[in-house]
């Protein structure tokens, strides 16, 4: 057991680097989000300019930093520079820092931050783009599902029908993976059904995919009370952009995907005892 001052330095120390560490992850989701919807490779060629193409040098591309020094703008054309960049790596870094202070330096804290490096990604890529990457969501769940057999949840509604003799990491394993199919398969039922009343699509299966990422990682019932989190703001907000823009909303499509991620790290963090991790 760490003495007092080990363990207060313990507790300001591992936050910050997670948080670092953050900051760096979010970079290269930046790349993620960009590339990935338009089937470039997210490794060539290096960062550079979408106006005018100039590979960005070291110094100009320090998470947060270069982007507030630069005013947003490329240092070669003066093109301006998004500020989904700035936002994606400040959120990742707080969030893996987040996940360390709420959860400690445990497994459960580093499965934290890289389901919400997943939902990071999904949620501005959906909103950029209105695509949610099958690496990250289909990546995602069966990231889910092997993280859950590395790190054993607390038992879940399968545990009540099935011998307590059963290895407690196959059982979480097989509740990963049904929690994931079955949120799936409802989704996309109600999706299908939707579509068969008003004659239009409602989900795509990105959504459907997604929802499976988030119950591979969450679990059964914290990843229910995701899905209506996720509903209820994406409700709340599409009826406001709806109506301060002037919007059609038999046509508008909703990214409910980034609603849907938004749920999930929402639950995730206020009911850190309540999931998987």
């Amino acid at each position: 057991m760490l003495n007092p001052p080990a363990a207060a330095f313990s507790a300001i120390a591992d936050p910050l680097i997670a948080g670092i560490l953050g900051l760096l992850i979010g970079s290269f989701l930046n790349v993620c989000i960009y590339r990935m919807p338009r089937d470039l490779s997210v490794v060539r060629p290096r960062s550079h300019c979408p106006h005018c193409e100039h590979t960005i040098s070291w110094y100009d591309n320090v998470p947060v930093l270069s982007w507030a020094i630069l005013s947003g703008r490329c240092r070669n054309c003066r093109g301006v520079i998004s500020w989904r960049y700035p936002a994606v790596e400040l959120l990742t870094g707080v969030l893996f820092a987040a996940g360390f202070v709420i959860l400690g330096p445990t497994p459960h804290a580093v499965k934290f931050c890289i389901f919400a490096a997943i939902q990071v990604a999904l949620i501005f890529m959906d909103l950029e783009e209105r695509i949610l990457a099958d690496e990250f969501t289909l990546g995602g769940t069966l990231a889910g599902i092997g993280l859950a057999a590395w790190d054993p949840p607390s038992a879940g509604l399968l545990s009540l029908f099935l011998s307590r003799e059963i290895n407690q990491r196959v059982l979480a394993l097989t509740e990963s993976a049904l929690s994931a199919a079955f949120l799936a398969f409802v989704l996309w039922a109600i999706g299908v059904l939707y579509r068969r009343v008003r004659g239009r699509e409602g989900l795509g299966l990105g959504d459907v995919k997604l929802v499976a990422c988030i119950g591979a990682f969450l679990g059964l019932s914290p990843a229910l009370l995701a899905i209506a989190t996720g509903s209820v703001l994406g409700s709340l907000a599409g009826i406001g952009y709806i109506l301060l823009a002037g919007k059609d909303a038999r046509t508008y499509e909703l990214p409910f995907g980034s609603f849907l991620g938004a749920g999930a790290l929402t639950v995730a963090l206020i009911s850190p005892g309540h999931y998987v991790l």
